[in-house]
């Protein structure tokens, strides 16, 4: 949600995000009015709720006739209160609405336009060179017999796998690489729960552009959650918490699911887009001040896994328009898959700024006797099983074989290269 001093006092700075993201402005000029609409209604409530108080102590003064004159004005009195206790209920709803789809405000220097018009930051890594054509990562997987896609449609339908042997140990060992990079890093780690009620799916922003990404048990009422980010940013709602000492930092590493809706007849080889995945996701809570150093730290957290292991990467700054909505700014981290001659995302890491916190009500008291505001969160993956992807194609050997990455080697089982069984 949105700052209603920021609608109030600059609408034009709301306006020019909107714009910067290819939205309608008139989602703002909505919300105003709806705000405005509010505002009124529970004046109008509250001025008539006095009026009918203050008739009360009259008419425990009154006797006789006054007192029955009074009676009749208190009960036509109520009426009014009742109506306007239903208008005020309706404005508020309706606010409520037009406020949850106006999207975070973009920080200065995000480039505008859609998913075309990001900006390139830095290329890292030497890109491989291969004798002939590179085998694509679900032809080295089902050859090593590490990746079974058969048998996932076979059990679960389009887009599921097995991972198998060396392939279900070479996820398990990015997993582990991740945390011991977190623990490092002051994270704490957490297995969160990855079904959420919908105040907090909603909270996160995951049902509104993405909300058909997403699976939904309707008979319980829960969401399927498509990153730890859900739970993590839920941790911490309805809550005070305390910054004293620093920033609050968690890692979570959960399963994820995806509906993929929309994204038939993409990738529909292998592991790159599917339903069902690990992931490895850092969060943190932290004064809005610092928030977008502790941006730049994520990201750094990043390429420094992607540098372990050997993969060359490039980092963009990605567009307003290809932003999610509760994002203020979005820096994507895309490693080079040798198949395709292309870099594709492996990590995102949002800054959310506010947006995030006042929606689920996380605050923190900058001072100690001081009012309490609403702390940034944000956001950013330290590895996902699409990493897999990228690792087996760059690290392909001309006899089809795959070398592990050194810093892998501790969870392996002693296996340095996946060789052809």
């Amino acid at each position: 949600m949105i700052d209603l001093a920021v609608l109030r006092e600059n609408p034009d700075l709301l306006r020019a995000s909107v714009r910067h993201r290819g939205g309608e402005e008139a989602l703002v000029d909505t919300a105003i009015a709806a705000d405005q609409h509010r505002r009124n209604a529970i004046a109008q409530f509250e001025t008539l709720r006095a009026s009918q108080n203050a008739f009360g102590k009259e008419v425990a003064k009154a006797a006789g006739d006054e007192k029955q004159r009074l009676l009749e004005q208190v009960k036509e009195l109520a009426t009014q209160v009742k109506e306007a206790s239903g208008v005020a209920g309706e404005a508020e709803e309706a606010a409520a609405l037009a406020l949850s789809a106006l999207p975070n405000l973009v920080l200065d220097g995000v480039p505008a336009g859609g998913a075309e018009n990001f900006v390139t930051l830095r290329e890292v890594g030497t890109l491989p060179i291969f004798e002939g054509e590179p085998t694509d990562h679900l032809d080295l997987g089902e050859s090593l017999d590490i990746i079974d896609m058969e048998r996932g449609v076979k059990v679960s339908g389009s887009r599921f796998y097995f991972l198998k042997g060396a392939g279900a140990l070479l996820e398990m060992a990015l997993m582990q690489l991740g945390m011991k990079v977190a623990l490092e890093n002051g994270f704490t780690p957490l297995i969160p729960p990855t079904l959420v009620k919908p105040d907090v799916m909603k909270g996160t922003g995951f049902l509104g552009q993405h909300a058909d990404e997403v699976y939904h048990l309707g008979e319980d009422d829960l969401y399927l959650t498509g990153t730890s980010e859900v739970a993590l940013a839920g941790y911490h709602s309805d809550e005070i918490i305390n910054l004293e000492k620093g920033p609050l930092r968690y890692v979570g590493l959960s399963t994820c699911y995806r509906r993929e809706a929309g994204s038939y007849g993409k990738d529909t080889k292998g592991i790159i887009r599917v339903h069902q995945f690990q992931k490895l996701e850092m969060f943190t809570y932290i004064d809005p001040a610092d928030a977008e150093v502790e941006h730049e730290r994520m990201v750094g957290w990043q390429e420094h896994m992607l540098q372990t292991l050997g993969l060359p990467y490039r980092v963009i700054d990605v567009a307003a328009g290809d932003l999610g909505s509760s994002a203020a700014r979005k820096y994507d981290i895309e490693a080079w898959i040798p198949s395709q001659g292309a870099y594709r995302e492996l990590t995102s890491t949002s800054n959310c700024t506010t947006f995030q916190s006042r929606r689920l009500n996380v605050r923190y008291r900058p001072e100690a006797e001081g009012p309490t505001q609403n702390v940034a969160t944000l956001n950013g993956t330290l590895a996902t099983t699409r990493w897999l992807v990228a690792l087996l194609e760059n690290h392909q050997q001309p006899d089809g074989s795959v070398v592990i990455p050194e810093a892998l080697a501790p969870w392996m089982a002693g296996i340095t290269t996946i060789s052809h069984p």
